[in-house]
């Protein structure tokens, strides 16, 4: 199985000015491409050559993971963003509210955790078995369904996501990130 390139859901500069069109072109269409390309170089004659990708992140070690996470991260939280933030649906507003006492709340503890991971790696709203919504900090490539967990919603901590717009001010890239999520996206996963 080739591994493909996803396709953006909006233009190359549809996000602006919250982020470029020449961090996408960096982000999506160099490192994305790169993950993508070697994943499609490590995987012939492994067991890993005709699986999913996502079974290739739940089975998967060494850089065979960390090549197919990376692709699987990436492609997740460009598929969550938009150019036209639609308001929050009620019902991801009451499972926020619910585990996280209100939205603002949820935000806060999000924000904070993508704040404090060191060095490069992925936040994640994910949800477990039961429904049951937590943060989930993960290193490097990491990914929730190495653990069961369903992935809702996440932002990329590594630098080539925000250092051409934002350079080393993660904050600023983290509060930018705030306008762009696709809420009805991540309603739908919950």
């Amino acid at each position: 199985m080739t591994h493909v390139m996803p396709q953006l859901p909006y233009g190359m500069d549809a996000l602006s000015p919250y982020m470029s069109k020449e961090t996408l072109e960096f982000h999506y269409g160099k490192h994305l491409q790169t993950y993508v390309d070697n994943l499609n170089k490590l995987i012939p004659g492994t067991p890993y050559e005709a699986m999913p990708l996502e079974e290739i992140v739940k089975k998967a070690d060494g850089g065979i993971f960390n090549n197919a996470a990376q692709t699987w991260n990436h492609t997740f939280f460009f598929q969550s963003l938009t150019a036209s933030q639609p308001e929050m649906p009620a019902k991801l507003a009451e499972a926020l509210t619910g585990t996280f006492g209100s939205v603002d709340a949820f935000k806060e503890q999000f924000t904070k955790a993508a704040l404090g991971l060191f060095g490069s790696g992925w936040v994640w709203l994910v949800a477990d078995k039961e429904h049951k919504l937590s943060i989930v900090a993960e290193s490097n490539a990491g990914n929730p369904l190495t653990k069961g967990l369903m992935p809702v919603m996440v932002i990329d901590v590594w630098e080539h996501a925000y250092y051409i717009d934002y350079r080393n001010r993660r904050a600023a890239f983290v509060e930018a990130f705030w306008k762009l999520i696709d809420w009805n996206k991540v309603a739908e996963r919950i």
